[in-house]
């Protein structure tokens, strides 16, 4: 199990991370973790969309036996 440790935020920033835990079907600590996976991300590869980088994080994220496999358009029937 990894290390943890206690850190202090605004409760307004604990109370939007709640929230979208719970849509999002995480933990409050793992949505706050999520946020700054994609602001790292997102600092690192300025040119990219946030939203692109929390997509593919997200992706990254599921499982393999869960994903559904691209296929391109000029396949599908």
């Amino acid at each position: 199990m990894p290390a943890t440790t206690s850190i202090r935020i605004d409760q307004t920033l604990y109370n939007q991370a709640k929230a979208d835990a719970a849509a999002e079907h995480r933990t409050i600590a793992g949505q706050i973790e999520f946020w700054a996976k994609v602001g790292r991300a997102a600092l690192d590869n300025p040119d990219l969309p946030v939203s692109f980088i929390a997509e593919s994080l997200a992706s990254m994220a599921e499982a393999r036996e869960d994903a559904t496999p691209f296929v391109p358009r000029s396949r599908a029937q």
